[in-house]
């Protein structure tokens, strides 16, 4: 018997000893629409629901305790218990789960200030009788025990997506409307979040078991996120676990979430790529048909090792934090970017061959990007790009001989991405750095960015496409790996490179952009550029109200650095020889002239768009909140605080190419 099981025996005999089945003290001998019922309290005690009970209106919520939407709305149900709209409706939890034990479901209670109380749901026999399948749904009763409204408690959240706030408090304009004695207007809403783990019979004579096959494909392709401390809200290393979650895991695999990856396989080969094959995912669903069996124990595998630190080929050389103190993250809501700036102490030139971010807080740091910000007047291409954290995704390790190049006197950026888990959490997060020395060094790696800025996105848009492509590329350099970049209403990415012949050869597809995850595409094979014209790409935006995560449909879109705001810009990480100045032919009279023209078409849309009192110069604090940290200083080439329009003419011809 496992110690979960053990645990669960030893709590039906104390509350059988205390005159409490654990299942049902008294179950209803009448139909399904019978809604009483009497249910163990993870506190001890029992809890009730029956007909004429005091007050005349309950709101009961289940709940589990590792589900992320449960998570959020169990604190904000807390919340809402006792504030004034509730005064004198009772709330009361319901825990279906049967892979939460009574201790987990009492600690969640209490971490998360739930104060009313909640019962556990052995055998999901109550989840069945209201028809539940997820985590959290709510439902708000009256005296009677009638249905007055059930589903989600509001629309802010979603599975891996949330809004900066709801749009509609569904269940606090249900519960308005039912005390001012009007019909609730919308009774029934789509809850969102998890399955609910229920109790299966296994198949004896399956051939499929968690301790053969099914351990095996979790060890491969889930449990490096879906454990103990790391990002994965619930962990898929122990049995009893696993059963829990199997239908929700089955979900996930189903419609592309899991595991996260999201370029389109027709176009390229990725050396970082995650894919299940369809024969395992195959697999789970005969196992999961089969009631989830366990199998032989002698059968296990040895559980996966993982590096709890560097992935780097050894110690870092440096490590630096992003700052002396914690951010604290909130336990719920939206959290902006969060930029730190530290100053690594470089005093000579640094050729960095590895670099690997580690979060504080696995659980709470969605992604961080550490950027190079060099010293005003250094010898610096590229944007900066150093290294990267997305949850899932391997540490890049460049090839031997290659390094990024780093002045004297540079400062590390670090770009921090919260995801709040339902409980405050603090972070620190670092990156360690490995340093090649300049005799080894046969090629620079650097980033060169591609990006649109003059764009502006109707509202209730649904498919707003913006180009931009990458000319003027090193024709002896290689491609190593590329990043696109949207926010919330980013939709579909498409790279594409053109040769000089006039061919395209679509080298990346993601036809389901997702804010949440910010994959670097590595190639799988380098691609040479000395056929490469330039690299297009097109982003795709949908401003309608169909995008779940859309913070406002109806409003005009630019380019901004808030998550409301749009980006249509992508990361290129290109590998060249050392001290190489090869670039693409030089440009025709036509060429110039065109290009000339649109230099003086971006200084005058700057000036429009940033020069607030129309002096013909743009001030610092005019700028977007990127430009203002990043490169303000390195535009400012005279040091007084404003862009000239020299300055930002200059700005273009390192911008506009062909």
């Amino acid at each position: 018997m496992s110690v979960r099981a053990l645990r669960w025996f030893c709590v039906a005999m104390l509350l059988a000893a205390a005159g409490v089945s654990g299942v049902d003290a008294a179950p209803p001998d009448s139909t399904d629409a019978d809604r009483s019922f009497r249910l163990p309290d993870v506190s001890g005690g029992t809890v009730e629901l029956v007909l004429g009970q005091a007050g005349d209106f309950t709101v009961m919520c289940f709940l589990g305790t590792e589900c992320p939407l449960a998570r959020l709305y169990g604190r904000r149900l807390a919340e809402m218990d006792g504030a004034p709209e509730a005064v004198g409706v009772r709330f009361l939890g319901v825990n279906s789960n049967q892979q939460d034990s009574v201790e987990e479901i009492a600690a969640h209670a209490a971490e998360h200030g739930i104060r009313f109380p909640i019962a556990k749901d052995y055998g999901n026999k109550v989840a069945d009788r209201y028809g539940v399948t997820r985590t959290p749904e709510v439902f708000l009763l009256d005296g009677d025990l009638n249905v007055l409204y059930r589903g989600r408690v509001d629309d802010q959240y979603l599975p891996g997506q949330s809004r900066t706030a709801p749009l509609r408090e569904d269940l606090l304009i249900a519960l308005r409307e039912a005390r001012s004695g009007k019909p609730v207007s919308v009774a029934r809403t789509e809850p969102n979040g998890c399955l609910i783990g229920r109790v299966r019979e296994p198949a004896v004579d399956s051939d499929i078991a968690f301790t053969n096959q099914v351990s095996r494909i979790l060890n491969r392709h889930c449990v490096e996120c879906h454990r103990d401390g790391e990002i994965g809200p619930f962990s898929l290393t122990d049995y009893e676990e696993v059963i829990g979650w199997a239908d929700m895991m089955l979900e996930t695999i189903d419609d592309g979430r899991m595991p996260p990856w999201h370029a389109n396989p027709e176009y390229g080969h990725f050396a970082n790529a995650r894919h299940m094959p369809e024969a395992d995912k195959q697999t789970l669903k005969e196992w999961v048909a089969a009631g989830t069996p366990y199998g032989n124990v002698e059968e296990l595998p040895e559980p996966p090792s993982f590096a709890d630190r560097w992935q780097l080929p050894r110690e870092p050389d440096l490590v630096i934090e992003m700052r002396n103190r914690p951010f604290t993250v909130p336990a719920s809501g939206t959290v902006e970017y969060q930029y730190y700036v530290t100053d690594p102490g470089f005093e000579e030139d640094m050729w960095v061959t590895g670099a690997q971010v580690i979060p504080g807080n696995r659980s709470v740091v969605h992604h961080c990007i550490v950027f190079v910000r060099p010293p005003d007047g250094s010898s610096f291409q590229g944007v900066g790009w150093l290294s990267a954290y997305v949850p899932g995704q391997r540490t890049l390790i460049l090839p031997p001989g290659h390094a990024r190049f780093v002045p004297k006197g540079s400062k590390l950026v670090f770009q921090m991405h919260y995801t709040p888990n339902g409980v405050e959490m603090q972070d620190v997060t670092k990156v360690g750095l490995l340093f090649g020395s300049d005799a080894e060094i046969t090629h620079e790696v650097l980033t060169l960015v591609g990006v649109d800025q003059e764009f502006e996105i109707p509202p209730n848009d649904g498919d707003f496409a913006v180009k931009a492509r990458v000319s003027r590329i090193p024709t002896d350099g290689t491609l190593l790996a590329a990043v696109p970049h949207m926010h919330l209403r980013g939709k579909a990415f498409r790279l594409v490179a053109r040769d000089k012949t006039g061919g395209r050869n679509v080298l990346l597809d993601v036809p389901c952009y997702d804010f949440n995850w910010q994959h670097i595409y590595q190639f799988q094979e380098p691609l040479p550029l000395s056929s490469i014209e330039d690299l297009e790409f097109v982003c795709r935006f949908d401003n309608s109200g169909d995008n779940p995560t859309n913070p406002d449909p109806s409003q005009y879109v630019t380019w901004g650095d808030q998550s409301w705001e749009e980006m249509a810009l992508a990361f290129f990480e290109i590998a060249r020889p050392r001290e190489s100045k090869a670039v693409s032919s030089p440009l025709t009279d036509a060429e110039q002239a065109a290009r000339q023209a649109k230099i003086e078409q971006f200084v005058a849309r700057f000036f429009e768009k940033f020069d607030a009192n129309g002096d013909r110069l743009v001030e610092r604090d005019e700028t977007p909140l990127s430009l203002r940290r990043f490169g303000f200083r390195r535009l400012d080439s005279d040091g007084d605080g404003t862009l000239t329009e020299s300055e930002l003419e200059e700005l273009a011809r390192r911008k506009i190419k062909f």
